[in-house]
């Protein structure tokens, strides 16, 4: 729960993969409060008033997972805003010519996410959800210990490097609005 707030506020894009992977973790203890206390709080190591937060966390996760219907599958409104918060974002960066770094970032992994949305079954997505589709796909491999291609790294790397300019860019306009107006100035 501090780990979250902590990530939120520090790493945008860290964040919604912890929240992402929260969900699934809470969909594997099936929404199940006991089993979650029982089963789950103790192997994370915590006790005391850091088990009760975490307990009152997950409960409150798990009734937002239910009344929004993605008990099973999908993403809360909560993530959902976050990630729309970053299309936004990302659309005034590319509109903007004071971030061409970001820009040529996007540009280079346009062939990356053509080629995971021809293979995939959800065409929709945002170019933004996509890259976290293939971030948060990824982290599952590897956390099965499933091998991964040497191409697939090249093109985890690239996108890693345009959500992390997104991140970045995220946590500037936040504590200081950034300059979207057309005229070209020095930003990263």
């Amino acid at each position: 729960m501090l780990s979250a707030q902590k990530l939120r506020e520090e790493n945008i894009a860290e964040y919604l993969l912890y929240m992402w992977q929260t969900e699934d973790i809470l969909r594997a203890y099936e929404c199940d409060e006991g089993r979650i206390e029982r089963e789950l709080i103790p192997r994370l190591g915590v006790s005391g008033d850091d088990a009760a937060g975490l307990k009152s966390w997950y409960a409150g996760l798990c009734e937002m997972m239910r009344s929004e219907g993605v008990r099973l599958k999908g993403h809360l409104r909560v993530n959902k805003n976050v990630l729309d918060a970053l299309d936004e974002l990302s659309a005034r960066l590319l509109k903007s010519e004071n971030f061409p770094r970001y820009r040529e970032a996007l540009y280079k992994i346009l062939p990356y996410l053509a080629e995971v949305r021809s293979r995939g079954e959800r065409k929709d997505l945002s170019d933004i959800e996509t890259c976290f589709d293939v971030l948060y796909g990824v982290t599952l491999l590897k956390m099965q210990k499933k091998e991964i291609s040497a191409e697939t790294m090249a093109a985890v790397r690239d996108i890693s490097a345009a959500i992390g300019l997104l991140a970045a860019y995220y946590k500037k306009d936040r504590e200081d609005p950034l300059d979207f107006s057309s005229r070209p100035r020095s930003v990263c």
